[in-house]
């Protein structure tokens, strides 16, 4: 099949693209841009996979433009559903390549990852499919979770150490202040992070 794989990231990458290739899949990839904050992190994501595509002669569509106000928008008020939003986006978007550029199938590095909503993946997927016309081209890419991160460590690539977005950001290095106990043994005050 020729297949388009939305791309994450370089590290992602790694694995899916090699299990499909040894399937036989003549592969492309596509990387979206607007999910990714600030802009100097989404810069250093599309280089390293820039530089890792070119090394393994992986042929790349790279979204144009940067909509972040577009996807800040969508996701304002919504922030506990902000991943459904943005894996429908994702997909939706490489869909459409996929179908601009008459592909058999699309599918995407978020299978790859251990702390990504899988199965809704999969769900958000498949209906994205059905609705532009292209099949969506499941396949569970966690078997080489170890593998990929193994490789990309050997490589130096840059790894990222959040999912994307600003929210995911915030989650994984803010932390609630501590409120401090006063000496009576109430609580008082707060310490920072």
């Amino acid at each position: 099949m020729k297949l388009l794989i939305h791309i994450c990231c370089g590290p992602c990458s790694i694995h899916p693209v090699r299990v499909l290739r040894d399937d036989h899949h003549e592969v492309m990839g596509f990387f979206y841009r607007n999910n990714i904050h600030p802009f100097t992190e989404c810069l250093r994501r599309e280089e390293t996979l820039r530089t890792y595509a070119d090394s393994i002669a992986l042929k790349m569509i790279y979204q144009p433009g940067y909509e972040l106000e577009a996807f800040l928008r969508n996701v304002a008020f919504r922030e506990a559903e902000r991943c459904t939003y943005c894996y429908h986006d994702r997909l939706t978007t490489t869909a459409n390549f996929a179908k601009k550029g008459k592909f058999d199938g699309f599918t995407t590095t978020l299978l790859y990852s251990r702390f990504q909503k899988h199965e809704q993946i999969r769900a958000i997927g498949e209906a994205v499919g059905k609705s532009v016309g292209v099949p969506f081209y499941y396949r569970d890419f966690r078997d080489g979770w170890k593998a990929g991160i193994d490789e990309s460590r050997r490589l130096g690539m840059y790894r990222q150490q959040y999912c994307g977005c600003i929210y995911s950001e915030k989650d994984r290095y803010y932390r609630q202040p501590q409120k401090k106990a006063s000496p009576s043994g109430g609580r008082k005050g707060t310490t920072t992070p």
